[in-house]
């Protein structure tokens, strides 16, 4: 009877614990932020400031790594920016590969493991966004 209830009372704790980390984000000081940014590195060792070619490919390495599709990776890009990682949209406040608005991207880049990275890094603006697709589709873009 003991063994159940402790039992019990550890699949609760369990429960807690993972309710509470879901709903409130971990500080970007933890090991797991670190973790996301370094395993973006290592993932696609692709130098986007390479030109065009290299940007393309990085985004077709990065949909492939989180199981986006690819050719809707490769569209989006396209329409947003012309796989420019500079493209500014100066009426909204848009910039980079996916045109992340200003005021959304430093909550986004920290939540995603790019705490402090630029929108117009590259590899930062399409691994935020990959990982975002996963999570929530491509309904920010309209998609």
């Amino acid at each position: 009877m003991r063994r159940a209830i402790r039992l019990r009372r550890a699949f609760v704790a369990t429960l807690i614990l993972t309710a509470m980390l879901t709903i409130v984000p971990m500080p970007q000081s933890s090991a797991v932020t670190g973790g996301i940014t370094q395993t973006a590195k290592r993932v696609c060792r692709i130098d986007w400031r390479e030109g065009r070619p290299a940007v393309k490919h990085l985004i077709r390495c990065a949909a492939r790594h989180y199981g986006v599709n690819v050719d809707r990776a490769m569209y989006y890009a396209r329409r947003e920016s012309r796989f420019h990682p500079r493209a500014f949209n100066d009426w909204s406040c848009a910039k980079g590969i996916y045109q992340h608005l200003c005021r959304y991207w430093p909550q986004r880049a920290a939540v995603y493991g790019f705490d402090d990275w630029s929108a117009f890094n590259a590899r930062a603006n399409i691994f935020v966004t990959m990982r975002m697709v996963k999570r929530y589709g491509w309904q920010p873009w309209g998609g």
